[in-house]
């Protein structure tokens, strides 16, 4: 036994000491079934992955007690009203309204919403079928390639985002069957309205849209675009190649011309031949020769070719030449004559209007828009008379020979042959590989409209 020594000092452990002592030795017998969790970084969401998310989330939002599931309403502002009114008649209160365009004001000037602006709301009823609506989420575009969303937290709170797609530029394929209108069935494929018209002039040569068009039939456009990351085509060039039922053209633009021209798959310029219709769209509803007069009862010689389309549509000049007529003729009403070459003249009556400073002696380009269906003079309803002259006799329209254009020759159809080359490659590789499809499903939503 040791003995206790009155000159020693005792000694002293402080608490705090033994309070370290023991967290070291827990934290050295723990390090050793502990291995630190090191975080995986996430990449980010992509515009179109985070839009179907959001989408997700409307869908499967909780509703509030006594509300059914949302209902995705679209809305478009009406003439006259503010953006708070088109935010009530998807169903939901005033106060409400109020307060989803507050929170949006922070990003966007709702007080000066023009009509026409159309956002898409989600909100859900009351399960009574009375009372207001809750508000889940709105979303508006403020341009092609931005949104701002409006959305109910778990809190009830309301918040807002803005989304911005990125933009991509690149030379697209268009290609599928033809269902209905030429038109539509390009919009369908995403092509804009500003393609369908340039292919329609260019086929008016070849083609009868209202008679050689079937149900099956294939067209294949090809241009620049401007496409976001969802796949929405915001913009595009001019056509870079069109095809339908076999007829192919190819833009380009010879050494020295001051634009590009369309060219068939031989080289030969397309504008020295008339053009078979003159209307887009629109359809033969009386021929050349003896009928029976619709407004006299007598049987007269009609001496050329009635096209029905609504007023306002679009004329085209048939051919590059030079107007020698824009007046008022009589029954014709108002009247447009056009001289081309060749002896050949081409005349245009009923019209509505002229187009903007046509007068006599202007010069004119193939598909250049030079008036506009109406139903002036002695006419039973809008439609377009075209009539075609030959050394100044009326002859009919349908007899015509089409004639083809300037072929190319020596650098220019080298030069040529090697777009057509490289256009042709990107036309068959897409019919041959099918190019990948983005959905996002949008589970639980039903629709309405306002």
């Amino acid at each position: 036994m040791a003995q206790f020594d009155p000159r020693r000092q005792p000694r002293r452990f402080s608490p705090q000491l033994l309070t370290l002592t023991a967290a070291v030795g827990v934290a050295l017998v723990a390090g050793r079934f502990y291995e630190p969790v090191h975080a995986t970084e996430v990449p980010p969401l992509t515009a179109a992955e985070t839009a179907a998310l959001e989408a997700q989330a409307f869908a499967t939002a909780g509703a509030p007690a006594g509300l059914a599931q949302p209902e995705a309403i679209p809305v478009q502002v009406r003439s006259g009203e503010t953006f708070e009114e088109a935010i009530q008649r998807a169903g939901v209160g005033e106060a409400e309204a109020r307060a989803v365009a507050r929170t949006l004001s922070n990003a966007f000037d709702v007080s000066s919403v023009r009509a026409g602006l159309k956002f898409e709301t989600a909100v859900a009823r009351p399960r009574t079928g009375r009372g207001d609506a809750r508000l889940i989420g709105l979303t508006v575009r403020t341009s092609p390639v931005s949104q701002l969303t409006v959305s109910r937290s778990f809190d009830g709170a309301l918040r807002l985002r803005s989304l911005e797609e990125k933009v991509t530029r690149e030379t697209h394929v268009f290609a599928g069957p033809i269902n209905g209108s030429l038109a539509a069935s390009a919009q369908r494929l995403g092509a804009t309205s500003r393609l369908t018209s340039q292919a329609t002039r260019l086929f008016a040569h070849k083609i009868d849209f209202t008679r050689d068009l079937k149900a099956g039939d294939r067209m294949i456009f090809v241009a620049d675009r401007a496409v976001t990351e969802s796949g929405r085509t915001i913009e595009t060039g001019d056509l870079l190649y069109a095809e339908i039922k076999g007829h192919v053209f190819y833009r380009f633009q010879p050494a020295g011309a001051r634009e590009a021209q369309y060219f068939d798959a031989e080289g030969k310029n397309i504008r020295s031949g008339l053009m078979r219709s003159p209307v887009d769209g629109a359809r033969r509803s009386s021929n050349y020769g003896m009928r029976r007069h619709p407004i006299s009862g007598y049987r007269k010689m009609h001496q050329g070719i009635d096209f029905a389309a609504s007023s306002g549509t679009p004329v085209y000049a048939a051919s590059d030449g030079v107007v020698i007529e824009a007046r008022r003729w009589g029954g014709y009403g108002n009247w447009v004559r056009v001289r081309h070459s060749n002896g050949l003249e081409t005349g245009y009556a009923h019209l509505s209007r002229f187009a903007r400073g046509l007068r006599a002696g202007q010069r004119v380009e193939q598909g250049q828009v030079i008036a506009y269906v109406g139903s002036t003079g002695a006419s039973t309803g809008p439609h377009l008379h075209y009539e075609i002259w030959k050394n100044g006799q009326r002859i009919n329209p349908a007899g015509v020979k089409i004639t083809s254009g300037v072929e190319l020759t020596g650098a220019d159809l080298t030069a040529f042959k090697a777009e057509k080359a490289r256009i042709d490659a990107m036309v068959a590789r897409q019919q041959t590989v099918a190019e990948p499809t983005r959905t996002a499903a949008v589970g639980g939503l039903r629709t309405g409209r306002v």
